[in-house]
């Protein structure tokens, strides 16, 4: 038995995000259903982030286990030429079988695009959110400091129940996270670019923070607004949800790669 990792990129705008379901098209049962073809045989993926529908990726990592030898470099070649260009293999190796995608990982990044100015931009279109309204970069940033650190997010993050494995019963997830880092860029040509990374990331955070403070950019909220809708613990003390098509996972910590957020070939500039 071995276990094979895989870096994935991939267009999010086709897919129902990346976990299975039955009935809709997503990310993990295209790439499962091409490597069964490779393979011959059933695997079962396991990723670092479950991206939603519309959202991209750059740093995806995905795991399965096979039980014979795998030909890497014709596994790549292979489900690309079956899944590109919405789907590409970037690299795959093989791990220790104690590896996992998910629970070895010791962060997440993602990057937000913004594409700040009047005339819309169709060659950006499926990768950018477009705000007309001028944005203060000095607000963001400032914006972004308070939410550094071990915070509960819930008024960015949509509630969900998880099972106690103690008692069986149903339970409100901790909305806890610990952010490390929040940082917003300006690229030129009125793209703005935001990149936050955190251990890990509870469901739609990334898009709540994001329109929060872009609101804070419009100067549409303050500062202090941000602080105080984070102690709130309310959904509704925050901003809208960004759309889906600006947020691109980014890349994955771990403890292997401490000082690159993504396993395999540098990213773009």
């Amino acid at each position: 038995m071995s276990r094979i990792r895989l870096l994935v990129v991939y267009d999010g705008s086709p897919f129902r995000g990346f976990a299975a379901n039955r009935g809709v098209r997503t990310v993990a049962g295209d790439l499962s259903a091409a490597i069964q073809r490779v393979l011959g045989r059933e695997v079962a993926l396991t990723c670092a982030g479950r991206t939603d529908a519309g959202v991209h990726a750059w740093g995806q990592v995905v795991t399965f286990d096979a039980d014979a030898p795998v030909d890497l470099a014709r596994l790549q070649q292979s489900v690309n030429g079956l899944c590109a260009p919405s789907i590409v293999i970037r690299a795959a190796d093989e791990v220790s079988p104690g590896f996992d995608a998910r629970f070895s990982a010791t962060a997440r990044v993602y990057r937000y695009t913004v594409l700040n100015r009047p005339v819309p931009d169709p060659f950006l279109h499926a990768t950018s959110w477009h705000v007309t309204d001028p944005l203060r970069l000095r607000s963001l940033q400032a914006a972004s400091d308070p939410l550094i650190g071990t915070h509960d997010f819930t008024s960015f993050c949509r509630r969900r129940e998880v099972t106690d494995p103690q008692t069986g019963e149903r339970v409100e997830a901790t909305l806890v996270r610990r952010l490390v880092r929040a940082e917003w860029n300006e690229v030129g040509d009125g793209l703005l670019r935001f990149e936050i990374e955190a251990s890990s990331f509870c469901h739609q955070m990334v898009r709540s923070v994001v329109g929060t403070l872009v609101d804070v950019g419009r100067g549409r909220r303050t500062v202090a607004d941000v602080t105080t809708a984070l102690a709130a613990r309310d959904r509704r003390a925050a901003g809208q949800i960004a759309p889906p098509q600006g947020l691109c996972l980014w890349g994955v910590r771990y403890p292997d790669q401490p000082e690159s957020p993504v396993v395999g070939d540098a990213p773009p500039a």
